[in-house]
């Protein structure tokens, strides 16, 4: 299964979060960070524990 979200309200021309399988990629073309299924799920962890916060 494929889940793409936009990062702003235009599709085309802003930052997504794309996840495919055990890959999720964040970024756009020219600026794209790869993540594998452990570190997304890392990182949801320690958004969901509030270790991470709105800067």
């Amino acid at each position: 299964m494929k889940t793409k979200i936009s990062l702003c309200g235009l599709k085309s021309c802003c930052p997504a979060i794309e996840i495919e399988n055990d890959v999720v990629k964040v970024g756009e073309e020219g600026n794209l960070c790869v993540l594998k299924k452990d570190e997304w799920n890392l990182l949801v962890d320690l958004i969901s524990d509030k270790k991470l916060k709105k800067i």
